[in-house]
């Protein structure tokens, strides 16, 4: 199984991209909805003690979470120390059910998959990429979003053009959606018969 990492920064387009794969009939694993679960479940406690007033119903408010990361970023390391090895361990866990599945490709989707080190764990990696000016905008459209949280998020991730540097595959949503289409089909096309080895190395 040859495992494809999609990244790209906020508000370039990585969601339409990964739909795009997933109606190909080729899995997703999408390490934010993995998040999200986790915030529902196994995170929950283990914040809660190191962020106390940061969850709501049981289940941890990413409202409050994030108003105290915004007045102390500094504190995102020690929320990533908590969370990302649960993040990797259920990413394990939806690779090998691809796998058992009989998936041939199978993709890794990670907002920060250039910023740490499981582009590593990748055979290769593909950058959804737009112009700088199309993605603020894209971003200030979201509820809650503010030019001040918008910063902060950035401040955090790799400039654009290294990425893109980085890259086996750009998909440039500043196009038409079927234009970026197109481009993920091509590149779905570009690796049929292809066989990886990071899956066996990494994830097995």
């Amino acid at each position: 199984m040859l495992i494809l990492g999609l990244t790209g920064s906020i508000g370039m387009g990585k969601s339409t991209v990964a739909t795009r794969f997933r109606e190909r009939g080729i899995p997703v694993c999408d390490a934010d909805a993995l998040v999200y679960e986790l915030y529902e479940g196994e995170a929950v406690a283990p914040v809660e003690a190191a962020f106390p007033g940061s969850t709501t119903d049981g289940r941890i408010d990413r409202q409050k979470l994030s108003a105290v990361l915004l007045q102390d970023p500094s504190r995102f390391k020690q929320l990533e120390a908590i969370v990302h090895p649960l993040v990797h361990a259920a990413t394990r866990e939806c690779l090998q059910s691809a796998h058992r599945s009989g998936a041939a490709l199978a993709i890794l989707e990670h907002p920060l998959l250039l910023e740490g080190s499981t582009h590593q764990r990748c055979d290769l990696v593909v950058v959804v990429s737009a112009p700088a000016e199309k993605q603020r905008e894209r971003v200030l459209a979201r509820p809650g979003m503010t030019p001040e949280k918008l910063d902060v998020i950035l401040a955090r991730q790799m400039p654009d053009a290294e990425k893109r540097s980085r890259a086996a595959f750009i998909v440039d949503t500043g196009g038409t959606i079927d234009e970026t289409l197109a481009v993920v089909d091509r590149i779905i096309d570009q690796l049929q018969g292809r066989s990886g080895t990071a899956f066996a190395t990494h994830w097995a």
